[in-house]
């Protein structure tokens, strides 16, 4: 059994549902707690719940986390009030200030890994306030710069890694404090995809996957993502999201179709945007750097699936 503890700025865009809809049935895998980062007022905690009630999974403590980023004392947008993406009835929850720091302590002292799939920030203020807690973990991270994408898919630079660049002061405590990091690079994830052709799985799997699909089918259309499909080589046609998110969640639970280097790797700011870059005096990281596309569909869909239809079916797969 592996315990996760999930850090997420769920709510804005849709893979970090995706993500949580996965963990909730992925075999082998013991879901003990979820913070969220970014969070103003609890929006984005409300929306957990929501979640986790489709699921029947109302068990798992959540606690909403920090609002700003340390760095800037900036807030992150979030989807609200479009009921394409969640039920305008939904009201905030807010924690207790220190509740997110507390949850996730526990869920350290419980030898449960932590996946931040949202910026850094609360992971950051824990090793501030408790020094030490992130070194006695794994800690796999969303983001991470190290390199281009490959060719035939879109050429992003360091700057669209969001969850470094909203709170880059975050992300230097990470580094330096994090003994057993893992970065799922946003250029990897680039390959695993949400996809139009997945909706009707989705849809048909039970109410969370129902949620879902609207959420992606809206997202792909309010981004342009088909037009971005056809424009890369490397993408489907029918492209709605990426799962960048997903993706870090499923390499925390063992998924075996990701390709992971260790690589000594130092933090480079630039101006304004952090990167990653090789040296030979920097930390050992763990870095994905290849995964397998097709075979991550099919695994994140049939969590999903199992989310919906009780602990059976989760240890079955």
């Amino acid at each position: 059994m592996v315990r996760i503890h999930l850090d997420t700025d769920l709510g804005g865009d849709t893979d970090d549902a995706c993500a949580l809809a996965m963990l909730l049935g992925w075999p082998g895998v013991e879901l003990v707690g979820i913070t969220t980062t970014a969070d103003p007022g609890g929006r984005r905690a409300s929306y957990v719940a929501h979640c986790l009630q489709l699921a029947s999974r109302d068990d798992i403590p959540v606690a909403a986390g920090t609002e700003v980023s340390l760095t800037t004392l900036g807030s992150a947008g979030v989807v609200t009030d479009d009921e394409r993406h969640w039920p305008t009835t939904i009201a905030p929850r807010p924690s207790p200030p220190g509740a997110a720091l507390d949850l996730l302590d526990r869920s350290i002292q419980d030898k449960a890994t932590v996946v931040a799939i949202g910026s850094y920030t609360n992971l950051a203020l824990l090793e501030v306030a408790r020094p030490g807690c992130l070194g006695r973990v794994p800690v796999v991270a969303m983001g991470g710069w190290t390199g281009p994408p490959a060719d035939g898919l879109p050429a992003w630079g360091p700057e669209r890694d969001h969850n470094v660049q909203f709170d880059t002061w975050a992300a230097l405590i990470l580094a330096t404090a994090a003994t057993e990091l893992t970065l799922v690079t946003l250029p990897v994830t680039l390959k695993a995809h949400l996809r139009a052709a997945d909706l009707p799985r989705l849809r048909a799997s039970g109410p969370l996957g129902e949620l879902l699909a609207r959420q992606g089918e809206a997202h792909g259309e309010d981004h342009g993502m088909a037009e971005l499909g056809r424009a890369h080589a490397g993408l489907p046609d029918d492209l709605l999201n990426f799962q960048y998110d997903p993706v870090a969640c499923a390499v925390a639970a063992g998924w075996n179709g990701a390709v992971v280097e260790e690589q000594r790797l130092r933090p480079v700011m630039e101006g304004d945007v952090l990167r990653f870059q090789p040296d030979q005096d920097g930390r050992l990281v763990r870095v994905v750097v290849d995964l397998d596309g097709a075979s991550f569909t099919d695994a994140w869909l049939a969590a999903v699936e199992a989310a919906q239809q009780g602990p059976s079916r989760r240890e079955s797969l």
